[in-house]
């Protein structure tokens, strides 16, 4: 497996795009990752009382997915329960989820402690609609969806229309059908973390 056991946290609200979580979820843990999926009560479908009920997708798939039992590939965090210094990657999938996210103060603060802390921050297709809103695009090679292309060069990134670009400790994504591009980016820069971490001990 091409990743030791590094630590993932893949946070979601309401109306995130499906296939970008579940791909994530069983590509990186099949490459080794401990995954955390971290469904977030924050979109249109939320509402008061609404605490009992999934998370779901633009397509209807609920976080966590029943397809997927907790366990095998993934298990179930609490957003409150997360610590930046356990983790080696924050992932966020796209569709409607990311503008519901980057309206979530504690998210943001969250997303920027751990750019701080130079955990890697991965975003793909809308996911970058939270790292423009945690202000940490200024001055990187970025890339996301055709429709969040001007929002990422108003925030000061460089737009690039390709699969996936990575730029210190940020890695964006553009799409669904990049997915395979994207995920092999995550692995390789965690990949060329442990192995600088190794060689420095």
């Amino acid at each position: 497996m091409a990743l030791n056991g590094e630590t993932i946290a893949i946070l979601v609200g309401h109306e995130f795009e499906d296939i970008e979580m579940e791909y994530c979820i069983l590509q990186l843990s099949h490459e080794g990752a401990d995954v955390k999926l971290v469904p977030i009560n924050a979109g249109f479908n939320a509402h008061e009382g609404s605490d009992q009920k999934p998370v779901r997708g633009r397509f209807g798939t609920p976080a966590p997915p029943i397809v997927m039992a907790e366990g095998t590939h993934y298990t179930v965090v609490d957003f409150e329960d997360l610590e930046v210094d356990t983790l080696d990657c924050l992932l966020y999938p796209g569709g409607f989820s990311p503008d519901h996210l980057r309206v979530v103060p504690e998210v943001v603060e969250f997303t920027k402690e751990a750019h701080e802390d130079d955990t890697l921050i991965a975003a793909i297709c809308h996911g970058p609609e939270v790292l423009i809103e945690a202000d940490i695009v200024d001055g990187r090679d970025v890339t996301a969806w055709k429709s969040v292309k001007t929002s990422l060069i108003n925030a000061g990134g460089d737009y690039h229309d390709v699969s996936h670009v990575k730029d210190g400790n940020v890695l964006t994504g553009r799409c669904p059908d990049d997915l395979p591009a994207f995920c092999e980016g995550i692995t390789e820069a965690l990949e060329e973390r442990e192995t600088v971490a190794a060689a420095d001990d």
